[in-house]
């Protein structure tokens, strides 16, 4: 098929995991960098889904794999959240059964399957040489199996957790931490109104930023995150003593969704996956609210505090991206294209300590991105450690791995 032989080459760009403020953007640099330089651009719908549902016939209609990008569309929806290429969990080397496009079945019937081949034949057949995979850790480690395939790739961290190795920052970490401390302020009058203690599930699998930094800034008393097993007993009374000295007469706990009590194992809303193995967590928040009320009298002489308990969830991910989202993606974008006319290929663009760099893509496959507990965690107080600001990323928290 072969979309626009005659410019200098076509660009594959897409979205793949959760959504958030900061990928329109991304998309939008991406796309008018690359026509000004001579380039064309097709978005893949519905992240690496698109590039695996895609029938290699002209005569198909595959309008919901993927769409030729121009600079108006682009700068029509650049400024708005989400990402209008749309998103999914999608992994291609490990495909259900059940998820198998209908025009490969009979082809593949394990119950995993490695669907490479076919994206591979697909990138081919849309004559698209480079990829710029937008997403977190499960999305670009498929962009690290296409560069060892052979195809030209250049990735872009994202995730509001923050937890994609080698780069102090990823898109949309800073609006859920704006959206974070604004909600939480909103909730806090209630709280006050009620002398409350207030209890915010937040996002956070296996690293405790989304948590941190909110704190850090100010908008809780304590929070606890999956780096560190905490244990009830001292956080009801830390909050209680919280509570007592606040005039309002409440406090306030932010809770990551992959948080554990001591001795206990994260929890999850049921038992199914998605394709990277990943169960759907919820239920700390609420658990800790109710163990908060049932504790409190302990460590109040004996009377019962109430509990406020809240899950901001899609609220900290919805909406427009806010100034450090909208500046990022337009930067990241601006390097991939750098990165792409240099023909250095294999590189994940990245902020370390302020600066925007680029790094081999493997890294993001080499490690994980937690929480330094150890120096940004006081596993005693249960809330960020105050102290060394001299030489730390603008976020405070950066990548130490």
């Amino acid at each position: 098929m072969a979309i626009g032989t005659s410019r200098k080459g076509t660009i594959g760009i897409l979205t793949g995991g959760g959504d958030v403020p900061g990928l329109n953007p991304a998309i939008r640099a991406v796309t008018f960098r690359a026509i000004g330089e001579g380039y064309n651009v097709i978005g893949i719908r519905r992240g690496w889904a698109g590039v695996v549902d895609i029938v290699r016939d002209e005569r198909y209609d595959n309008s919901n794999n993927f769409q030729v990008l121009t600079q108006e569309i682009v700068d029509r929806l650049g400024r708005t959240g989400g990402t209008f290429l749309h998103t999914s969990r999608t992994n291609p080397s490990k495909v259900s059964r059940a998820n198998i496009p209908d025009h490969l079945k009979g082809t593949y019937n394990d119950e995993k399957n490695d669907l490479t081949p076919e994206v591979l034949r697909n990138l081919e057949w849309l004559g698209i040489e480079y990829m710029i995979p937008i997403g977190g850790d499960d999305t670009l480690s498929y962009g690290v199996r296409l560069h060892g395939e052979g195809i030209k790739v250049i990735a872009m961290p994202k995730t509001m957790d923050n937890d994609v190795p080698g780069t102090d920052y990823c898109i949309g970490f800073s609006t859920c931490v704006t959206r974070t401390i604004e909600m939480t302020n909103r909730l806090r009058t209630s709280a006050g109104s009620h002398e409350r203690l207030l209890v915010l599930e937040v996002f956070g699998r296996y690293a405790g930023f989304s948590a941190m930094v909110p704190t850090l800034a100010g908008a809780a008393h304590r929070c606890v995150i999956p780096e560190y097993p905490f244990n009830l007993d001292r956080l009801t009374e830390l909050l209680v003593l919280d509570r007592r000295r606040n005039p309002s007469r409440y406090a306030i706990v932010l809770v990551s969704e992959g948080a554990r009590v001591e001795g206990g194992e994260m929890m999850f809303e049921g038992e199914a996956t998605d394709a990277f193995g990943h169960k759907k967590l919820g239920g700390i928040g609420d658990f800790v609210s109710r163990e908060l009320r049932a504790r409190s009298a302990k460590f109040n002489g004996g009377k019962t505090i109430d509990t406020i308990s809240q899950n901001l969830g899609y609220l900290v991910r919805s909406g427009d991206p806010d100034a450090l989202d909208s500046v990022v993606p337009m930067a990241f974008g601006n390097l991939a294209l750098d990165l792409l006319l240099a023909k250095n290929f294999g590189k994940l663009v990245v902020l370390q300590n302020g600066r925007y760099r680029s790094i081999p893509i493997e890294t993001v496959t080499a490690r994980k991105k937690v929480v330094n507990v150890e120096e940004h965690y006081n596993t005693d107080r249960l809330r960020p450690q105050f102290r060394s600001f001299e030489g730390k990323p603008t976020l405070i928290m950066g990548d130490q791995g």
